[in-house]
């Protein structure tokens, strides 16, 4: 089998993440970390810690940044953008957003907050970037963009988003979802507010771990509530970043995964860099071969090994039942959780077929691929 679903999540890890999440739950030495002064406890306060550490490391990110795990970068995304935009704002945003993005935006809609969106070009979802001028007022608060396009693999132009944010005094919040771990993150000049991650991805994590990392004084207000296990008394969440996006107990094992998994995209970062643009080079080469292939997507300036494709006349679905059915190939068809860039690009009917890699695929797979495309094209 080809397993070529990585934007979805990856299932080929590192042997180091299952050792500790092994660990975690079969040593019987960790406990509920922030809840007890016993070693079981502490133990768990420090991995905890230590894999705070490793995300602050990867998104080069000071001790002006807090870091809070979550599940997935959907929730981390529903904490940051409900607990930082006000009733009555306008928030910018882009048509490459995912319905992670997309979501929150839309609830935050019916509560008086105003939404408006950089447009992207038909057939390479390009960005225009002057839209975010041209739709600055004066009621903006905040700037929320997907840094790396899960449909098409284009990445934002994040020079030209910060400077824009830094000018007017926006707050400017990330979703990394497709790209940490697989492009640097810097976070280190402080004009980024939060960067929102999900583990299972490139980062080789496992599902159900994510987090957000955060300025610490950014203006949130917490959107959960609970247990914290230091202020029991009183009837508010404890405030600060990120003791706000806290509440209950933390996933220690998934934490101690995921931090396996930093560790390893830390120690390989040159050679999974060199790695994933090698296969994407040799991928798209051979797709341009391929009769009646469409390609989607800006090729001129950075990506991440991420390529949605169509068969002149041929329903995504379709397609990739093909490729399953026939090739034992797993992709992704249909619309990718992202309505609107899928508009921009005029596939709203269709979809697209995505094909997307770790540094887990090989050569040999890339190959694979390209002769059972071409192979669909002769039917």
């Amino acid at each position: 089998m080809y397993y070529f679903d990585n934007a979805a999540t990856t299932v080929q890890k590192p042997a180091c993440v299952a050792d500790a999440v092994s660990k975690a739950l079969t040593s019987g030495l960790y406990g509920n970390p922030s809840r007890a002064a016993h070693g079981y406890s502490l133990r768990s306060y420090r991995e905890v810690e230590q894999a705070k550490d490793l995300v602050r490391r990867l998104f080069h990110a000071g001790d002006d940044y807090g870091v809070a795990f979550t599940h997935n970068s959907t929730l981390a995304l529903n904490l940051v953008l409900k607990g930082l935009i006000r009733p009555g704002a306008h928030v910018l945003t882009t048509m490459w957003e995912h319905n992670a993005v997309l979501r929150p935006l839309y609830q935050l809609e019916k509560e008086g907050v105003t939404i408006d969106y950089v447009r992207a070009d038909a057939g390479t979802a390009r960005l225009h970037y002057e839209d975010l001028e041209q739709k600055l007022r004066p009621e903006t608060q905040l700037v929320v963009c997907n840094h790396a396009s899960n449909v098409t693999g284009n990445v934002l132009d994040l020079t030209r988003v910060k400077e824009f944010c830094r000018r007017h005094g926006l707050l400017l919040v990330l979703d990394v979802s497709q790209s940490a771990g697989v492009i640097p993150i810097d976070l280190s000049d402080g004009s980024v507010t939060a960067v929102c991650f999900t583990g299972h991805k490139s980062l080789y994590g496992p599902g159900g771990t994510g987090g957000i990392c955060i300025r610490r004084d950014a203006p949130a207000v917490p959107v959960v509530t609970g247990g914290d296990g230091v202020h029991p008394f009183e009837h508010e969440q404890p405030g600060g970043v990120p003791a706000i996006f806290e509440a209950g107990t933390a996933n220690v094992s998934g934490i101690m995964g995921l931090a396996a998994g930093i560790a390893y995209s830390l120690s390989h970062e040159q050679d999974l860099k060199k790695r994933q643009n090698a296969l994407s080079e040799q991928f798209l080469a051979g797709l341009r071969q391929v009769p009646g292939l469409t390609v989607y997507g800006d090729f001129t300036g950075p990506r991440v090994p991420v390529f949605a494709i169509n068969f002149a006349g041929a329903e995504s679905a379709t397609v990739s039942d093909i490729l399953w059915n026939t090739y034992e190939m797993a992709t992704r068809p249909g619309f990718h959780c992202a309505p609107l860039v899928h508009r921009a690009l005029g596939t709203t009917d269709i979809g697209a077929v995505r094909f997307s890699f770790s540094s887990f695929t090989t050569a040999g797979d890339i190959d694979a691929a390209l002769k059972a495309l071409h192979e669909i094209a002769a039917l």
